[in-house]
Parts: structure tokens; sequence; C-alpha cells
């Protein structure tokens, strides 16, 4: 515990005498609980399980009491400062939870034929929806042979958010991306199966930590191998959660997300001659200029439009639920 920087917000929520713990590795209803001194085997207690409406996830900070030499139960949990989701894969309108209480999210994307640049924008949306900060990792760019172009083409569609491209097996921009985990903070790593995630994290934890296979010839792509979500702590004191890769990232959250990954069609609307410009035929478009100049991809605002209305769904399902959200979508009026 004494890596963790305990902040007011924390100690505002404590009452005397309990016991402060970080829920560092979760699998089914056992938990691993970081302790100030010890590391313990916990189980929710009989009260939380009938009252909680939601599990203790990874980063979560909890009330704990040991029973035992390596047993505890769980309490409560604390406040969550950010919240890292995404919509539940089959659910119709349910959260997931994937982390809680970070600092910084590494987006990771390999740099072989897995790299899509769309999906890269859905991942960072994310992030900022957490309240987290976005940290954009390119792994394999000794599998790359242009590592820049695709480096510049990230930093143009994703303003603000900073871009490295490392090799965890060749050791090459490591320590650049570690000036960015700094002590005390804590960061998860997300991404798509097989982009290297388990192999970023043993480099960065300069030990094996967790098992790694090797890449495929075909697709420069590895095989996905964490199942759980596990925190480690690093030689500088960043502390940073592994979590298992996706196949599909379905958005969590609210509309006002979209303007920080796509600020530069922001900054654009803002010139726009009408204030409800839809960015689509209207007269004196800055958005539609930008495109017509090149300095603006029809990709990039169809993408823009996209992740809008499916955030605006959201929105809806939310305030109203499904099956009025989807008369309201499906009315004469709707946009």
């Amino acid at each position: 515990m004494s890596q963790f920087v305990i902040t007011d917000f924390l100690k505002n929520q404590l009452q005397d005498g309990e016991l402060l713990g970080r829920i560092a590795r979760t699998a089914s209803d056992i938990f691993t609980v970081w302790g100030e001194k010890e590391r313990y085997q916990a189980t929710v207690s009989g009260k939380f399980r009938y009252e909680a409406t939601e599990w203790p996830v990874i980063g979560d900070w909890v009330v704990y009491e040991p029973y035992d030499v390596k047993q505890a139960m769980i309490h409560r949990v604390l406040d969550r400062s950010t919240v890292l989701s995404r919509k539940e894969p089959g659910s119709k309108h349910k959260r997931q939870v994937m982390a809680a209480n970070i600092d910084g999210a590494m987006v990771v994307t390999a740099l072989t034929s897995e790299f899509n640049l769309q999906r890269l924008e859905r991942y960072v949306l994310q992030v900022y929806e957490s309240g987290a900060r976005p940290i954009i990792v390119c792994t394999k760019r000794d599998l790359c042979a242009n590592v820049g172009g695709i480096v510049s083409q990230i930093e143009n569609h994703i303003p603000a958010v900073p871009v490295y491209a490392v090799s965890s097996l060749h050791e090459l921009g490591m320590d650049s991306l570690l000036t960015e985990l700094q002590a005390g903070k804590t960061f998860s790593l997300i991404g798509s199966s097989g982009v290297g995630k388990s192999t970023l994290i043993n480099r960065l934890l300069e030990k094996e930590m967790q098992v790694t296979k090797d890449v495929r010839e075909q697709d420069g792509k590895g095989r996905h191998t964490t199942t759980h979500r596990e925190m480690f702590i690093l030689e500088n004191g960043a502390v940073v959660i592994d979590t298992p890769g996706m196949r599909e990232l379905q958005l969590w959250g609210d509309s006002s997300s979209v303007e920080e990954v796509f600020s530069d069609i922001d900054l654009l609307a803002d010139e726009c001659k009408f204030r409800d410009c839809k960015h689509h035929q209207e007269p004196g478009c800055a958005v539609l200029e930008a495109i017509s100049k090149g300095e603006l991809t029809s990709e990039r605002l169809k993408n823009y439009n996209k992740l809008s209305r499916e955030l605006y769904r959201l929105e809806l399902k939310e305030k109203y639920g499904i099956h009025r959200t989807n008369r309201i979508l499906h009315s004469p009026n709707s946009n």
C-alpha cells in the first residue's frame, strides 16, 4: 500500500478504524485485496451481497476486515473517481465495468494488419468517457515498414493524445513510454485480442508475469492469453492493470465525449454558417469545406456521425427505455 497515494477523496469516505484496501484481481466472486501490509483472498460480506447493486471490480478501493492470516471480508466499495465501462456484449442495455479509479488508459494496438483507425477512435472515446486520460501505444513496431506514417495518421485523426510506437521484444520505445507512467498513478491496458498487451506488461515489469504466445506469421497477430483482470506495480511505483482482449467494444456513455475525440471537427463546426449544421449539404458548412480542400477526410466525418448516433441511442435508452427509444428513433420527426 505504500506505493499508493491515499487522497482526501478516499480519506473522507472512511470511518475511524476502517481498513482500506484495493481490488488487485477478480475471479468470479473471489477477489485479491491489497492491504497496507498484506494481500488477502477475499469475498464480500452477506450484507454487501444482499444490498449491493454492483460487484467490486479491479481498481476499486474497499473497506475490508481480515478474519484469518490470508483471508478477508469486503464490507463496502468506496466511491469511484473514474469508471472505465462498455456496453456488456450480447446485452440489450447493460453496463460492464472494466476498471475503476484509473488515471490513464493505454489503448494498445498493433502496427500490423490488425491496425484499424476507426476502432482506435472508439477506444479513445470510451477512455474519455471514463474520466481518465488516453495514451495510445502501438506495439510490434519491428514488424512495420511505415511506423512514422501510421503514427502521423493517428496524431492527425486523434489530436491531443500522446502516441508511442514500441517493440516489447526488442525494447524499442519503452523508455519513452515509461515517462508517461508516473509513480502512484494507475493505468489500465485495453485493446483487442492479440495486440501484445501481455508482452508489454512483461517488459514494463521486467519479468515474465503474464503468459504470452507466439505471433502468427500470416497476420502478425498474437494469440489471446489474458483471461482475467489483474493489477501490477512497476519498479517506478506506477500501477498497471492488464485486461483480457476484446473482440468488440460496444460504447457506453453520452455523446459529449465525441467532441474530445473529434475536437478537429468540433472546432470546424464553430465556423459553420448555421449553428444547427448537420454537415450534410448545408450551405456555409466549414466541415464540408475542409473535406473539399483535403484538410479532413470524409471517412472521419462518417465515423464521427456514426459514433454520435450510437451514443445518442444509448442516452435515449437510459432516459426512456428500449421500447420508447425505438419509437422515438423511427418517428417521422426523428433525425
